[in-house]
């Protein structure tokens, strides 16, 4: 029998936010990418977010090598929201500063 090969896509899922989360599971796309690109083997990264699936992590390694290009994009998207919603909440919250004093200064003897 002769073997049939298909391409399968890879297991990312869109969530409501616009977050690539990997297989059925709630981690995100870039802590996969990030960790392989510091060096992390799929066996490592998996002992790390215990709910992924290695043949997942594979899938989505592969796929990245493949499509470095698209997926930096996507990284440096995320990069720029987060940037974002940092200086939302830091203008929000102010000078948190004096409340750090106080607190370390509550905790000496």
């Amino acid at each position: 029998m002769p073997l049939s090969i298909q391409a399968a896509a890879p297991p990312l899922q869109e969530d409501a936010s616009g977050a690539m989360r990997v297989g059925d599971s709630r981690v995100l796309l870039e802590l996969v990418i990030r960790a392989f690109q510091d060096g992390s083997t799929p066996e490592a990264v998996v002992q790390r977010y215990s709910t992924l699936a290695l043949s997942d992590v594979y899938a989505v390694i592969a796929y990245y090598l493949g499509h470095r290009v698209e997926i930096e994009e996507y990284l440096a998207r995320r990069e720029q929201v987060s940037q974002e919603v940092r200086q939302r909440i830091e203008l929000q919250q102010g000078d948190l500063s004096d409340i750090r004093n106080r607190l370390q200064a509550g905790r000496q003897p």
